[in-house]
């Protein structure tokens, strides 16, 4: 069952439906698109279909997956982190993404770490990896200061990303 997590200034929760309009803000942002992707996003259908298909179903099979970064003052979200399970690495890869006017203010790093700490606490994971695109130094600089090492570049969908990886254990 996914749970919440909470930090200094941060509610890290599990996405229910009624993020919907959410998702449409924070998947059509110019660094989302840019550095993880078009998902398609662009009605409240589309943002439940990913919700469901995406996050939840993700809490469903594996226990974890990417969550909601809220102002723990506000509840507001501002961004998702979390871990995915991805079939082509042995261990989950640690993701994050914060709306634009919000990064650059440690949430990023404050929402990992908690992401971070809880999977060392809750799951028997050795490690945890992570993939940026190679141009992406905001992304890579972040995984540096979480204690991510760079292993190598790699090829993934007809990219090349770099793959970091963080021991648990």
């Amino acid at each position: 069952m996914m749970h919440s997590i909470t930090t200094a200034r941060l509610i890290i929760r599990p996405f229910t439906l009624d993020d919907a309009a959410f998702i449409i803000e924070l998947l059509n942002t110019e660094g989302w698109l840019r550095f993880i992707g078009n998902r398609n996003v662009h009605t409240n259908e589309d943002a439940v279909n990913y919700l469901l298909n995406g996050p939840m179903k993700s809490y469903e099979q594996y226990g974890f997956g990417l969550i909601c970064i809220c102002i723990k003052e506000s509840g507001m979200p501002i961004g998702m982190c979390g871990l995915i399970k991805r079939l082509q690495f042995q261990f989950p890869d640690i993701g994050f993404a914060l709306l634009p006017s919000f990064e650059k203010n440690g949430y990023a790093y404050e929402a990992a770490s908690g992401i971070i700490a809880d999977a060392r606490n809750r799951y028997e994971f050795e490690k945890l990896c992570a993939i940026t695109n190679t141009d992406n130094e905001l992304s890579g600089n972040l995984l540096k200061k979480l204690g991510f090492v760079f292993q190598k570049e790699i090829e993934m969908d007809v990219e090349i990303l770099n793959l970091y990886e963080l021991t648990l254990k």
